[in-house]
């Protein structure tokens, strides 16, 4: 009788210990998984704030190009300048300003592997 107890103690501590183990594995196994998904979006928010930078380097530039034709011989193009680099300013700013949604997880694209609908 008392053989039979220390083998039923010595089965339940290890299949609760197996349990334990399972459970920390796949813990281990999430918490690899996030850390991968977080730098996924870091390096694409990165990519995304890059490249809005150049847009509204560039937009910007041309705005102030067409500011400094203006009321001279080429009125027409240092208007029509002012808008297109306004425009594109705007459209760049909108870009980097987008890139902190997609590092919060906020927004990703559709074909994105890791969104969550």
């Amino acid at each position: 009788m008392r053989t039979l107890f220390v083998l039923l103690t010595f089965f339940a501590a290890t299949t609760l210990s197996g349990q334990n183990l399972d459970s920390l594995k796949r813990e281990i196994l999430a918490i690899k998984q996030e850390t991968q998904d977080i730098n996924l979006r870091i390096n694409n928010a990165d990519k995304q704030f890059r490249a809005g930078i150049l847009v509204s380097t560039l937009g910007y530039s041309i705005t102030i190009a067409g500011g400094l034709m203006l009321g001279r011989s080429n009125d027409q193009l240092g208007q029509a300048l002012l808008v297109a680099g306004g425009i594109t300013g705007a459209t760049g700013t909108y870009i980097m300003v987008d890139s902190y949604r997609v590092l919060s997880g906020k927004r990703r694209k559709k074909n994105d592997p890791l969104r969550q609908e």
